[in-house]
């Protein structure tokens, strides 16, 4: 049968990226699911499919017996001679789809199931490209907004989720914006990979700063772990191997301009950029920071608890506001810092 699909396999495949081979696999699939409805004793159906050409054949392959016991493989020779009058017992023949069903047949699949593994092949492609992004920065626009005031991003023609607890409190968008979050999760899903992204996970300032950064880009200045009060503070802990380099001054720049363009786009967010040591006590007093620490010991070892005294004009910025500072200063320690005023 003469079918001229070849040029609509091209267009589809052109427009959705999508692999011409891909959609051609789905075709034959297609026919084959279609074509058991005529071939009912679950016959093996063979498929001819040339489209550059624009040939279509639909056909099994039967072998002649007087009394068929296996109508899956066997025809009557009475039923034979109605295909090919020159049958015989212990030949095979084959038997095609009527062409008027076929027509029916392949219309339908091009309607229903082409587009349906179009986008299957679409949606694999598009877990395929994301997938190894996981933890990269992107830059979507802000297509919708959903429940909760969650936010439909859209990048390369992929929706990505990014939930309105993942978003700064003090920032607010309208349709079109384009937004830069990080990638914090690609998993598979019925309708397409889930893709979340986030501004307030750590791994979004980690990924700014390597940005604005060349000495953490290039590996010269290692971040040993950031901990964040979204829109508030964070506090940054690096440290170099490098002696040539001061990782708090790369890391500043000229007049704070580096840590100012980070701060910039976290709406406002104060970044504190911390030296790492092994030394806990050495690291708290430092993490501490803007908070001048007089004195810092170990109160209870085994519980990793420690105690800053402080004077009385720097307890409040050692504190900080609703206790931000000190509970971010142990959280990047990973001691329990308690405060005490000398």
């Amino acid at each position: 049968m003469k079918i001229n699909v070849w040029n609509t396999i091209q267009q589809l495949s052109r427009e959705r990226g999508v692999d011409a081979a891909v959609i051609i696999n789905a075709i034959v699939e297609s026919l084959k699911a279609a074509s058991s409805k005529y071939f009912t004793h679950n016959e093996k159906i063979n498929i001819s499919f040339l489209p550059e050409k624009g040939e279509l054949r639909v056909y099994t392959v039967m072998r002649v017996n007087e009394k068929p016991n296996d109508l899956a493989t066997e025809i009557s020779l009475e039923d034979a001679k109605k295909i090919s009058p020159s049958a015989s017992v212990g030949e095979s023949i084959e038997i095609d789809l009527p062409s008027d069903m076929l027509g029916r047949i392949a219309a339908q699949a091009a309607k229903q199931i082409i587009f349906q593994k179009v986008r299957d092949a679409e949606q694999e492609k598009a877990y395929d490209h994301f997938a190894p992004l996981l933890g990269e920065i992107i830059t979507g626009v802000l297509r919708r907004f959903e429940l909760n005031n969650n936010m439909i991003l859209e990048m390369d023609k992929t929706d990505m989720l990014l939930p309105y607890r993942e978003k700064l409190k003090n920032e607010e968008f309208k349709r079109g914006d384009r937004i830069r979050a990080v990638i914090i999760q690609v998993r598979k899903e019925n309708k397409g990979p889930q893709i979340t992204v986030s501004r307030t996970n750590p791994k979004f300032s980690a990924k700014l700063l390597e940005l604005e950064i060349p000495e953490i880009a290039n590996e010269n200045i290692e971040i040993k772990n950031i901990v964040r009060q979204p829109g508030e503070r964070a506090k940054v802990a690096v440290v170099t191997k490098e002696k040539d380099i001061d990782p708090i001054g790369a890391c500043i720049g000229v007049k704070g301009n580096r840590v100012m363009a980070i701060s910039s786009e976290l709406k406002g967010e104060k970044i504190d950029i911390i030296e790492w040591s092994e030394n806990p006590l050495t690291f708290a007093k430092t993490a501490l920071n803007p908070a001048k620490v007089d004195k810092i010991f170990i109160l209870n070892k085994n519980e990793k608890i420690l105690q800053a005294i402080v004077s009385k004009d720097q307890l409040s910025l050692a504190i900080g506001k609703k206790g931000t500072n000190v509970r971010l200063a142990s959280r990047l320690v990973d001691w329990k810092i308690e405060i005490k005023q000398e």
